[in-house]
Parts: C-alpha cells; sequence; structure tokens
C-alpha cells in the first residue's frame, strides 16, 4: 500500500466520520418528540460517552 492511497483512505474516514459528527448534532438538536419518531435513541443509551474520532477507533480495531 502506498503511502498516497494511505493518506486517500485517512481523508476519506476523516470526512465520513465528520459527516456523522455533523448529522448527530443536528438529531440531538431535534425535540424529543420528533426523535422518537424517527427512532433516534435516547441520550441515556449512553450515546454522549461515546468515543469519536479515528484515533478512537483504530485503538478498538488494535486490542
Amino acid at each position: 500500500m502506498s503511502i498516497l492511497s494511505s493518506i486517500g483512505r485517512i481523508a476519506t474516514e476523516y470526512s465520513a466520520a465528520r459527516t456523522r459528527a455533523r448529522t448527530e448534532r443536528v438529531l440531538r438538536s431535534l425535540p424529543i418528540e420528533l426523535r422518537r419518531d424517527i427512532g433516534w435513541p435516547e441520550t441515556s443509551d449512553g450515546w454522549e460517552n461515546r468515543p469519536f474520532g479515528l484515533i478512537a477507533r483504530a485503538n478498538s480495531l488494535n486490542p
């Protein structure tokens, strides 16, 4: 695997993580009734404590 393909893969994962975080922020800003209607998890599910980012993901993949 070349350096450029590694950088491209990392950039793609970073972009996807940013999009996912932005989507979560928008959904969390909705009223609770709307979140229930669309099936978004409750805030007491531990979602707020979930690790975020490529470093956390990379660390979870390597035991």
